[in-house]
């Protein structure tokens, strides 16, 4: 996708966000249900938090901490630092060098892709915490999603042992995509010994665990391998 595309989902994402973020302080301290422990306050500190490292991070091209949020009025300041994110990301030049935790080339246009996709499935999660319908999202982002898992995050969690390779490999199949490549990825090396396949919406939020692709998916060949690399984990 473009960059232009990944900075209208942001800006998107980040209007409803700030929405939300003025609810009322019961609903702000409901519990996030993707999110164990979490109020949708918690949340919003945390996408602040995440908003002021990322544009520190683009704004030197090199790893910084992450700021803490407050412990108190997270809200209040997550929505302070909406407009200069926005602006720090509209001003991203995508090609220009840039520490990121993807594979090389390290470059700026990582924080786009990356933040775009945090703030959706986020929106998602303050939805559901307030009692909202999930907000709809384009086919077309949500597969660039899941090509976001397939070939960084997954490998990411496979190099850091944070989940273990497969004996034999797991093909995803995103139901729909017959375009070679477009909606097909493999986990692990050597045959093929199942395949999990799946409609884009239940792909994209099952892969982040906002919903249960073990529920929802079709799952053939060897079911107990699939279901180990199902727990994976597949993303952080």
């Amino acid at each position: 996708m473009p960059p232009d595309r990944y900075l209208a989902e942001l800006a998107g994402s980040l209007e409803r966000l700030t929405a939300l973020a003025g609810q009322p302080g019961e609903v702000l301290a409901r519990s996030v249900p993707a999110c164990p422990g979490w109020t949708l306050e918690h949340l919003l500190g945390h996408l602040g938090s995440i908003e002021r490292w990322a544009a520190a991070v683009v704004q030197g091209g090199i790893y910084v901490e992450e700021p803490e949020p407050p412990a108190t009025g997270a809200a209040a300041w997550f929505v302070s630092g909406t407009a200069p994110f926005l602006e720090t990301m509209a001003a991203v030049e995508p090609g220009a060098p840039c520490w990121n935790f993807g594979p090389p080339p390290r470059t700026a246009g990582f924080w786009l892709r990356r933040q775009s996709h945090e703030h959706a499935i986020h929106l998602i999660d303050a939805s559901q915490a307030s009692g909202l319908a999930a907000p709809v999202i384009g086919a077309e982002f949500m597969l660039d999603g899941v090509d976001e898992v397939r070939a960084m995050f997954t490998p990411r969690q496979l190099r850091l042992n944070r989940m273990q390779p497969p004996e034999q490999a797991v093909i995803f199949h995103v139901s729909g995509f017959d375009v070679p490549g477009a909606g097909s990825w493999s986990v692990g090396s050597g045959p093929a010994a199942a395949s999990v396949t799946a409609p884009l919406t239940d792909m994209y939020l099952g892969l982040w665990g906002r919903s249960s692709l073990r529920d929802t998916a079709i799952i053939d060949g060897d079911t107990a391998l699939a279901l180990r690399v199902l727990r994976g984990p597949l993303t952080p």
